[in-house]
């Protein structure tokens, strides 16, 4: 016998002989296989809600030592995971509670894991997602694949800011190093959905991390089994979607010097604003209890104070260490996207959402801008639970602004990079029009913009004569913002003259046009008119006699929006505040 020539003795006391199942450590083993004993999965279907970390924690170290039997283990738990972690406030939602249930569900329909058989050649499929990594180790027996063991693993913060290939080739790595007891010195086949991983791991010239991962793979002996999604069972959407041609593992490209610079931002309003707010504060049902516990100074309430109170109080709550009381007014400390800025926002009450939404949207100021942008100057000021979901259904649900904008059909064509270092020194120029004359006697207006900033001036001029067009450059541009090395130009003919040419001459500017029948080659102003003349198919009148009172208000809003190319406001890039 084997258990004789290893010199082991075994107590005929702790010995079950001639028995089809055994119940050992928890599981179930039989001649099926090894699956959870239903004793000890009784007492987690019968598990209360938790009402702590420490209950929480309880739960999952159960859950845990099943985690095999799981699929997609990491990903399920992820929620409750997330409210054990130390500087977490403890905040049973609607996602805990559907893990939670989800788990028990799961370990109450475990399936029966197969042995493995070192004769047989054993399969590994991999997966990531945005959350976690995944993989199953099976064999086959016959026309069937027998599961032999899961695995999963929730992604720390940084694995969560890994391109896709990466995150997979970290699945792919982890996965092995877990199974590597069965799959080392074996020949074994490794299953995927990402391509990618085909030629990655024959990169000629890796570097750092990818490098060592590769290195790491060496010792085993796989072959690459690419499968489709479709019919890969564990594939994620994202496991289908090419990497960002910026993504530093897929293609070379030169270093960058970041500089962070973080500053605080407070933004002054009216006291009568802030008198309106803080009484609509006060009479708010979901804002009120928190700015009382705020007024007394009170330590932060306990789950249970807050367990009976809507789903809006109870946000507010599990944000109690960004709130404050700021000149009367309740307020959240904010970091924007890029964690450079922190603004304090004035926390809005639900009878207040309309007015913010009208004035930062439909007002005079607002200028009619995207969701997007009209989202982060509301951020800016101002927080409500759901302001994205409120701004999508105010912009979705104004009908002039559907009404102008229609269906948009972009195309995409080879783009040429214009490396320009600093604000005026390098502006385009561009004249829209005819108009309907206006009460002032213009019919045109002048673009011109910055190609660093994107900051916009635009000039109603009654035409469109070079001379206009010359005089106003140099007594609105040149003499405010100084003379640029370049101007760039469509080959329109009031550009083209000798009056402008000679103006440049004179004034030491370079000036470049566009190609022949081509106007996209100045597509920064193009796009610039087409935002403008939509403003103004909002908001003018009907005879149209008052276009051109409108543009400086719609300036306004346009500089203080930031700039999807730039992360700025073009206010901000020009003159270092806002």
């Amino acid at each position: 016998m084997k258990i004789q020539s290893a010199n082991l003795k075994l107590s005929p006391k702790k010995c079950s002989l001639f028995k089809r199942q055994v119940s050992f450590l928890g599981y179930v083993v039989s001649e099926e296989g090894i699956r959870t004993d239903p004793e000890k999965i009784a007492t987690v279907k019968d598990w209360p809600v938790p009402k702590d970390k420490t209950q929480v924690r309880a739960f999952l170290g159960l859950c845990s030592y099943y985690r095999r039997f799981v699929k997609n283990f990491a990903d399920i738990a992820k929620p409750l995971h997330r409210l054990t972690e130390e500087k977490r406030h403890f905040c049973w939602d609607e996602s805990c509670n559907i893990a939670f249930q989800e788990l028990k569900n799961r370990l109450c329909k475990t399936p029966i894991l197969g042995y493995p058989d070192t004769g047989k050649e054993f399969i590994v499929e991999t997966d990531a997602s945005d959350i976690g990594l995944g993989s199953v180790l099976s064999q086959r027996n016959g026309d069937q694949e027998i599961v032999i063991a899961y695995f999963s693993k929730s992604l720390s913060k940084p694995e969560r800011n890994y391109c896709v290939t990466r995150r997979e080739l970290l699945a792919v790595v982890k996965s092995l190093q877990h199974f590597s007891k069965y799959l080392l010195g074996r020949k074994f086949h490794l299953r995927t959905d990402h391509a990618a991983l085909k030629w990655l791991l024959q990169f000629k010239n890796p570097e750092g991390q990818v490098a060592r991962w590769i290195e790491l793979l060496q010792e085993y002996n796989f072959v690459i089994e690419y499968r489709s999604g479709k019919s890969h069972g564990n594939a994620d959407a994202l496991s289908r979607r090419p990497c960002p041609e910026d993504c530093k593992h897929c293609t070379r490209q030169e270093g960058k010097e970041v500089v962070s610079v973080r500053m605080l931002k407070t933004d002054q309003l009216s006291n009568e604003w802030k008198d309106t707010l803080q009484h609509s504060q006060q009479e708010d049902s979901d804002i009120k209890p928190i700015l009382e516990w705020m007024k007394a100074s009170a330590p932060n309430p306990k789950w249970s104070d807050v367990s009976a109170m809507s789903s809006t109080t109870k946000s507010y709550w599990a944000q109690w260490d960004s709130l404050l009381i700021q000149d009367r007014v309740l307020c959240r400390k904010w970091e924007n996207s890029r964690g450079d800025r922190c603004h304090l926002q004035m926390v809005v009450p639900k009878a207040k959402v309309p007015d913010v939404l009208q004035l930062y949207h439909s007002g005079c100021s607002g200028g009619h801008l995207g969701v997007k942008r009209t989202l982060l100057k509301i951020r800016e000021r101002f927080y409500w639970v759901h302001c994205r979901d409120d701004v999508e259904d105010w912009c979705r649900k104004f009908t002039s602004c559907a009404a102008v904008k229609g269906p948009q059909i972009r195309s995409r064509g080879a783009l040429k990079l214009y490396n320009v270092g600093s604000p005026w020194e390098r502006i385009a120029i561009d004249v829209a029009g005819p108009f309907p004359e206006s009460e002032s006697g213009n019919k045109y207006f002048m673009v011109v913009m910055d190609y660093f900033t994107k900051r916009p001036e635009v000039f109603a001029i009654p035409n469109q004569e070079a001379s206009t067009v010359a005089d106003t450059l140099v007594h609105e541009v040149f003499c405010r913002f100084g003379v640029p090395l370049e101007i760039h130009s469509d080959q329109g003919r009031n550009f083209e003259s000798q009056i402008f040419q000679e103006t440049c001459r004179v004034m030491g500017t370079h000036k470049t046009r566009t190609t022949s029948y081509h106007p996209q080659s100045d597509g920064m102003v193009e796009r610039f008119n087409q935002t403008l003349e939509r403003y103004h198919a909002k908001v003018v009148e009907k005879r149209q006699r008052d276009w051109d009172r409108h543009i400086q208000p719609f300036l306004l809003s346009y500089r203080s929006a930031v700039h999807e190319s730039t992360s700025v406001t073009p206010a901000f890039a020009n003159f270092g505040r806002e």
